[in-house]
């Protein structure tokens, strides 16, 4: 099993009273609440524990990509990644955007994730999602009916313009581009490994089997919660004639280790809470415009985690208080041993061979992550890594240069 540590990058400062005065964190959040000087301290923060997290031998590190968004600073992943590919040596990095429709043109996805893959010699991971709706019709004022459309086409331009040698005309519905011939190209061949983050729509676990790629389940409530929609992608993936290969799936928890589970209660309390009353204060609007849910999805009643948000804010069913919060898995908590044998439940249940951990949530403290991240390290790492390996490949795991040709990791200036 490959164990990944996932940065939303959450604006950290929030008022405790966000919830009353404040309809969303996302889309029209009020401005005023950001501090540029405060947001220097935490980026630098943030990057800092993911290059730790590197460091402690996690296999891979994520970042994400988000707009007009409280708990989710990185509307550009690849600045970011571009800074971990200097200072990580061995750690894979997956950049779970870019948001492939709200490029224009896309030849840019291809150019710069080719020259992440250049420069880290071949660990990028490429994520492509849809995006939320948030995040591609009202951040970023695009259609939904036609969303997916852009997405696919987009999709199509960056796979021709990594893989075909010569240089070519595009002509599509979204972009006519007469000369497409990028440089730099990736490292990996034919392209890096592609993971596609989803919520659960059926036109992607099936886009995922036809393409061959990765679905990633990116929720925020947990491997309860996430058992339903698991379930949905085997079945769909059985029907279309695919092995259960763990690999090909990857799914998020967020995770609070302590040396008891007394610790764990004290210590993860505040932030799990912050985020989970703050961070996911989604107004309704937002959440579902017309045309971006397709209609097999609408009839196989799934439900995007984002609708979930809304609903479950709107009857007061989703778990804000720390004891809810924990027995609804939202977070799994405590000692070493009792962790590690919820993540082997979390991997067997779901059938999931890439975990992505969220060790720093909410309002908590680069001390307090760097303390999560080391204990699961040292504790919970050595009991659960090896799941899955003698039965399954990885086929959807980085190739990298061979060490002897790379670069030495970028020192840390005095």
């Amino acid at each position: 099993m490959k164990l990944l540590w996932f940065h939303l990058m959450p604006y950290k400062e929030l008022p405790e009273d966000f919830r009353e005065h404040h309809p969303s964190i996302w889309v029209d959040i009020d401005s005023r609440l950001f501090d540029p000087q405060r947001a220097h301290v935490m980026y630098n923060e943030f990057m800092d524990e993911l290059e730790y997290a590197a460091d402690c031998g996690f296999d891979g590190i994520c970042v994400n990509e988000h707009h007009s968004n409280g708990y989710g600073l990185m509307p550009s992943p690849n600045l970011v990644a571009a800074a971990l590919a200097r200072r990580t040596a061995d750690t894979a990095i997956c950049v779970m955007g870019n948001s492939l429709a709200l490029y224009n043109p896309p030849i840019r996805v291809a150019e710069e994730m080719a020259m992440l893959d250049c420069i880290s010699g071949g660990r990028l991971i490429a994520g492509f999602p849809v995006g939320t709706p948030m995040d591609t019709c009202f951040a970023f004022g695009q259609n939904p009916s036609m969303l997916r459309q852009r997405y696919l086409e987009a999709h199509d331009l960056i796979m021709k313009a990594w893989t075909t040698p010569e240089t070519f005309a595009f002509n599509g519905r979204f972009n006519q581009n007469r000369y497409v011939n990028i440089w730099p190209r990736p490292v990996q061949k034919p392209h890096p490994p592609v993971w596609i983050p989803g919520g659960g729509s059926v036109e992607t676990w099936q886009w995922c089997a036809q393409q061959d790629y990765v679905y990633s389940y990116l929720s925020y409530f947990g491997y309860k919660a996430g058992q339903a929609t698991m379930d949905g992608f085997w079945r769909e993936m059985d029907r279309l004639g695919k092995e259960p290969n763990p690999y090909r799936a990857g799914f998020l928890q967020f995770v609070g280790v302590a040396e008891t589970r007394a610790e764990a209660e004290k210590l993860y309390r505040e932030p799990a809470e912050y985020f989970y009353d703050r961070c996911l204060c989604v107004d309704p609007r937002f959440a579902s415009p017309p045309g971006y849910t397709s209609e097999a999805t609408l009839r196989a009643k799934v439900k995007s985690q984002l609708t979930q948000v809304v609903e479950r804010a709107g009857i007061k069913d989703m778990a804000r208080t720390w004891d809810d919060i924990v027995e609804r898995g939202y977070v799994i908590i405590g000692s070493p041993d009792e962790v590690a044998e919820q993540i082997r439940e979390v991997a067997t249940r779901l059938n999931v061979g890439h975990l992505m951990l969220l060790m720093q949530f909410g309002n908590m403290s680069s001390e307090l992550t760097n303390y999560n991240t080391k204990l699961f390290a040292e504790k919970v790492m050595p009991q659960v890594t090896g799941l899955f390996d003698d039965q399954w490949e990885d086929l959807w795991w980085p190739q990298p240069m061979g060490k002897e040709s790379r670069m030495p990791m970028k020192a840390v200036a005095g």
